[in-house]
């Protein structure tokens, strides 16, 4: 196995974690009124951003979620599928560094999703 180094590497990890997390039905609900193949650009571009060190993206990704019908728990159901498929794909730095960053951002939003949607 090798490390991600590529965008291909990255839209590799994103439709094969997708493919995954969309078999728990409790998660591919959320997503039953999106249009994913019109999102993926974004997702890749995101990781891109977060992994490759690419520049220009700026979208608040807090807020792009804020109108899906997610609960807190979800966010660990999101961090155990991203992080088994990432192990499942890859092995160094740059995968380490992926589920380093998709930990960071599973708590983040689920102490936000928290304090904003379930008050």
């Amino acid at each position: 196995m090798n490390d991600i180094t590529t965008r291909a590497d990255i839209e590799v990890l994103i439709r094969k974690f997708y493919a995954n997390l969309f078999e728990i039905e409790e998660m591919k609900v959320i997503f039953k009124d999106i249009v994913f193949e019109a999102h993926v650009p974004h997702i890749i571009h995101f990781w891109g951003f977060v992994l490759l060190d690419e520049e220009g993206y700026r979208t608040n990704v807090f807020d792009k979620h804020l109108h899906l019908p997610i609960k807190s728990h979800q966010f660990d159901i999101w961090l155990a599928v991203f992080s088994a498929t990432v192990n499942e794909l890859f092995v160094g730095e740059k995968a380490d560094l992926a589920i380093q960053r998709a930990t960071t951002l599973a708590y983040t939003f689920k102490s936000k999703w928290q304090s904003i949607k379930e008050k």
